[in-house]
């Protein structure tokens, strides 16, 4: 019996990563700012939300959120006060490295209150004590850098699964 050769289709990119997505559990992620959503799907997708930049007026978000004066969040992004008065009255956007770091808090201070079942004065408080699984260094002074982010992060996962955080 002779095999009747099949005819194969060219390999699909795009199909295959929205296949990854899937399969890896990524689900839609949206943040919004003065209004305005910022929303992805995939990682692809954050970076070029990152790239385009979200408005200064995020920062103030971030600072009711943080339960903190705007003027230490300029602190954690090393943004002037006099820049950012300039730049939010002019309805810029904030450039890559700095968007990158708002959406992060945001995403980590959501993900923060989920851990704490939404009880924001535990958080909060969590947030500002100094914490053993971050050397010494309470949570909140590590949001400059998206590795002390990220180091944040995992504390909050152990956490939730009730390891030393």
């Amino acid at each position: 019996m002779e095999k009747i050769p099949q005819k194969t289709k060219p390999f699909d990119t795009k199909r295959s990563i929205q296949n990854a997505d899937k399969a890896s559990g990524s689900k839609k992620s949206a943040i919004f700012f003065e209004g305005k959503e910022y929303k992805w799907n995939t990682g692809i997708e954050k970076v070029e939300t990152i790239r385009a930049g979200i408005p200064y007026g995020s920062i103030e978000e971030i600072s009711k959120r943080l339960n903190n004066p705007i003027k230490s969040v300029l602190q954690i992004l090393g943004i002037p006060q006099t820049t950012y008065n300039k730049k939010k009255s002019e309805h810029l956007l904030l450039e890559s490295r700095e968007s990158e770091l708002i959406m992060l808090i945001q995403e980590l201070i959501d993900f923060g209150l989920e851990v704490f079942n939404n009880e924001e004065e535990k958080f909060q408080r969590w947030l500002k004590k100094p914490n053993i699984s971050l050397g010494g260094n309470s949570p909140e002074s590590m949001l400059d850098t998206v590795t002390g982010i990220n180091e944040v992060r995992y504390s909050l996962n152990r956490l939730e699964f009730g390891n030393l955080a």
